[in-house]
This record gives structure tokens, C-alpha cells and sequence, in this order.
């Protein structure tokens, strides 16, 4: 999903350097690699399937997803397998999942007998086990999980800021407890975790005497739960592979002391305190019709007061954001909030961010 881009077109990734990512985290352990249709604008899984060859697809699970908004029927659920199966270079998908699950599509699915399709395809040999990832309330989730035994596993965003949003704490302990495996997405928080933080949170990182980075213990807290199988990190430099690779070599359930964990419990509830947007990147806003830049403007805000308020980010944000994408052509039509994965108050936000940013002032 964040695999390195050229000229910042989500589309056309760098393919080379890319492969050299993959295979470098594949060579130091990497046993799951995780992909979706929709990612790169429908270009991830050719990327992922050049970069598992030579021998490379043998050495690791593989996991992809369904693009459950666009598929109708069970006969275009097979053509949109059997075109993902070609583009990965491969004839079977380990962890298949039903991407994105909320109240809008699970209905839906249900009425298409998903369960049924899927359990053909395994018979088929062309996914091995089924899972779902997941983007909505608590009590959905408990729903679709008690819904069909033959789950193997899901994926849920889940973070020391997050841990109590959408399936959070209670939901990892529920799923775990009825036998799934637990794949965690945005343990970073699209990166917010891993970047110099706010100045009031950044001065409670100075004053502990637990020395460790930012992206260390955001990462480490996620795989100190037991119920945690696998932690996804979205990653677009080698250099960024290399860290994540070094900090799993040290991690594992019960490795936090009390004093890290007390760290962690006050940064959270500073950044609670505090807030800053949720946006994760994802980019499933773009394209906004009126050609917002939601994303770029979403990280402009929260650089602002991360930064202590800094007048430079707003010297930044009149050279990188034309007046064609600004805040301010917003015409309130909703529709990037009815498929934000974050359930973000986008517009109320970019409402916030016209103001601060007004180039009259």
C-alpha cells in the first residue's frame, strides 16, 4: 500500500526499487506479505508478484484481498480472483480476506453467499484460508465474526493511540478468544507514530529515562500482546524495511518493562488530549470531485501543531497546495466520508484547515 511511488502518482510505482524492499525484507525473515486490488491504483499485486519471483513466492505466505465495493456477484468475485491470481504470478492466495468490512457492504456480501463462493475456492485450491479485514464499530465486528466458523483469521488497525477505536483492545481479545489469527494494520498510524511528535508529547519523551525511539515503542507495544500473529507496517523506503526488520528481531509478547508501558500510557493520553488527525494516508478519498487535496492537506494540519504552531508549515502549505486543490473548494458533498476507512469528520476538518491556512490572512 505505501511502496515507493515515481513523481507522486500513487500509480505508477518504482518497481526496482520496490522489488529490492521486498526481497531485502524476505531475506531477513518476512514470512507474510500483504497486498490488496485496490492498492496503487489496482497496481500493488503486479509489483508484489514480479518482486516474489526467483523463487521468492515459496518463501513466504501471501495475502491479498477481496475489493468487496466493486464486486456484485459471484461470478465477478471469480473474475476479480482469477485476475488478481495472474497479476501475482501465482495459482493460489494463502490469506484471502474480504477487504474493508462495514455496515454498508456486509449485507451485501451475505445476500451473495460470500461463505459459499469462498469455500468453493478452497476446495478449488486457489485460496488457502479465509479472513476479512476490518473498518467499523465494535459490535459489527463481533457480529461477523460469530457469523461463520470457518474464519481463520482477520485484520484489524490497532495502535497505543487507536486502542480503543473501531474493533480496538476489546475486539483483539474477542477474536483471539474464538480462534483467529489477529493481523494488525496502522500500527503506526500512517507514520504519525514514527515522526517527531507534537512539542507537549515530545517534551514526555525527554523527560523519561526510558530511552527509545518514537517508532520503536509504537511497534514494540503492538507485538507485546500475545493475541497479535502478525504486524503490518506500510513501508517506501529500504531504509524504513531495514528499521522495522532490526526492531522485530527484539520484540515479542511480554518484552515491555513498567516504566515503557507507563510511557506509552501517558504519550496516548497526551495525543488524546491534544488530538491530531487520524488520516492514515490511504488515499481512498482521491479523487475528490472537487480536487481537494485531502491527504497533503491533512498532513500540512497536523505538521502544524505537531510543530508547535509553526508559521513556516503555512509558508509550505500556499506553495504545495494550489488554489485548484485547497481546503477551502470543499462543497460539503460528503462523499470522501462514506469511504474513509477512519470514519473521519473530513469536511468539519478541512473546514478547520480553510481557516487556518486562509491566504488572506
Amino acid at each position: 500500500m505505501r511502496l515507493p511511488i515515481i513523481d507522486g502518482n500513487a500509480g505508477k510505482i518504482n518497481e526496482a526499487e520496490a522489488i529490492k524492499m521486498i526481497r531485502y525484507a524476505i531475506d531477513h525473515g518476512v514470512n507474510y506479505v500483504d497486498t490488496a486490488y485496490v492498492y496503487h491504483k489496482r497496481n500493488s499485486e503486479i509489483a508484489v508478484g514480479k518482486a516474489l519471483q526467483d523463487g521468492y513466492r515459496e518463501k513466504i505466505r501471501l495475502a491479498t484481498k477481496m475489493p468487496t465495493t466493486i464486486v456484485n456477484s459471484q461470478q465477478e468475485m471469480d473474475k476479480c480472483l482469477d485476475e488478481q491470481l495472474g497479476k501475482l504470478q501465482t495459482d493460489h492466495i494463502d490469506f484471502y480476506l474480504l477487504h474493508g468490512l462495514r455496515k454498508e457492504r456486509w449485507p451485501k456480501l451475505q445476500e451473495m453467499k460470500v461463505f459459499d463462493w469462498a469455500e468453493r475456492k478452497i476446495k478449488e485450491g486457489k485460496i488457502r484460508y479465509l479472513g476479512f479485514s476490518f473498518h467499523d464499530e465494535l459490535s459489527l465486528f463481533k457480529e461477523i465474526i460469530d457469523s461463520y466458523s470457518g474464519w481463520t483469521f482477520c485484520q484489524i488497525q490497532y495502535n497505543y493511540v487507536d486502542s480503543d477505536y473501531q474493533a480496538g483492545t476489546e475486539g483483539l481479545k474477542y477474536a483471539a478468544s474464538k480462534g483467529l489469527a489477529v493481523v494488525v494494520m496502522e500500527p503506526l498510524v500512517g507514520g504519525k507514530l514514527a515522526i517527531r511528535p507534537p512539542n507537549e508529547i515530545q517534551a514526555l519523551w525527554e523527560q523519561s529515562d526510558v530511552k527509545v525511539r518514537p517508532v520503536e515503542l509504537a511497534l514494540r507495544w503492538v507485538w507485546n500482546h500475545p493475541e497479535v500473529s502478525v504486524v503490518l507496517s506500510g513501508m517506501s523506503t529500504l531504509e524504513q524495511v531495514k528499521e522495522n526488520v532490526e526492531l522485530a528481531e527484539k520484540s515479542d509478547p511480554g518484552t515491555l518493562g513498567e516504566r515503557e508501558l507507563d510511557l506509552v500510557d501517558r504519550v496516548a493520553k497526551k495525543y488524546k488530549q491534544l488530538g491530531f488527525v487520524g488520516c492514515t494516508g490511504c488515499k481512498y478519498c482521491l479523487p475528490c470531485p472537487q480536487g481537494v487535496n485531502i491527504p497533503e492537506i491533512f498532513a500540512l494540519y497536523n505538521q502544524y501543531f505537531a510543530e508547535g504552531r509553526n508559521d513556516e508549515v503555512k509558508k509550505k502549505y500556499w506553495e504545495s497546495i494550489t488554489p485548484e486543490s485547497d481546503a477551502n473548494r470543499c462543497v460539503r458533498c460528503g462523499k470522501c466520508e462514506e469511504i474513509c476507512p477512519q470514519h473521519l469528520s473530513i469536511r468539519t476538518i478541512l473546514r478547520y484547515a480553510a481557516q487556518l491556512f486562509d491566504r488572506s490572512r
